[in-house]
């Protein structure tokens, strides 16, 4: 049994688009269609799918729908299908997933299946990215909006880097060190073609830890470019590390953000790890 889980409120397409795609999933065969209704539905939705001994679950929305029903498959053999249709999708653009909606059904039903890296921040899995500092300030401001799309997160970026202040962060073994952001990129990019680490591969058994010292605003702007250029790594406050272990501290009520979505800590203590191979992804 394929078991599809649909967030409605993905995306920006038009009523009549949302029409025709319900069409075309009724007419699978040996198929249940699921809608979310609140944040957290579609990882709950994976796990009674998955108690129902589902062969698939295929999610239709963004990185966050996907990042919900992700968590609820991770070390099991039910594969995970993606359907994107949010406005970053990031972890399918890294798959190299397609775009358009009847092709990335096809690809869904019919693709192949390979396993892929796990991190964790603390207890929380993520697939895609997670960081404090710069990315999680301008994801804040960004969530305050109504409106999505590349467009508006530029502009939410631009607003925020004369606001925002370089973030302290304590190393177990080091000294403090500030740091424009931090990002930990178990894929290689945030979305958007937006590549924070060009050379993370989800099959690798590591993370990347992207340092960001802090920057003028005319280094922003520089590396800003550079994320669309792939070529982040040259840029002159920029260092790049393979981990599989990584732990820090800040001040519980950091804002950070992971796999897109809005978070703030609630323990000094952080852990990043990687449990290789732990997720079952059809591509």
């Amino acid at each position: 049994m394929i078991h599809f889980i649909y967030n409605p409120n993905s995306g920006s397409k038009s009523n009549a688009s949302k029409k025709q795609m319900l069409q075309k999933l009724e007419k699978i065969e040996n198929s249940q269609l699921h809608f979310t209704e609140y944040a957290g539905h579609a990882h709950d939705l994976a796990l009674q799918a998955l108690q129902n001994g589902a062969q698939k679950v295929i999610a239709i929305g963004g990185d966050g729908t996907i990042h919900e029903i992700a968590s609820a498959l991770i070390g099991s053999e039910t594969a995970l299908g993606i359907i994107p249709i949010g406005s970053g999708n990031g972890l399918a653009r890294h798959l190299g997933l397609h775009l358009t909606f009847s092709k990335a059904l096809q690809q869904a039903i019919q693709g192949n299946e390979i396993l892929i890296d796990v991190a964790f921040w603390n207890q929380d899995a993520f697939f895609c990215t997670a960081g404090i500092g710069f990315d999680a300030f301008v994801a804040h401001q960004f969530a305050q909006g109504k409106k999505r799309g590349l467009v508006n997160y530029i502009k939410s970026s631009i607003k925020s880097i004369v606001r925002y202040k370089a973030i302290a962060i304590h190393q177990t073994e080091e000294s403090n060190e500030v740091l424009f952001s931090m990002t930990f990129a178990n894929a290689n990019q945030f979305g958007n073609n937006a590549y924070i680490s060009p050379y993370s591969n989800l099959q690798d058994g590591n993370f990347e830890v992207v340092k960001v010292k802090p920057l003028t605003i005319w280094e922003s702007a520089q590396l800003g470019i550079s994320l669309f250029f792939k070529n982040i790594s040259q840029h002159k406050k920029v260092s790049i590390q393979s981990c599989q272990r990584y732990e820090f501290s800040v001040p519980v009520g950091t804002l950070y953000h992971m796999d897109g979505e809005n978070l703030q800590t609630k323990e000094l203590q952080h852990t990043i790890k990687i449990i290789p191979n732990y997720l079952r992804v059809i591509v």
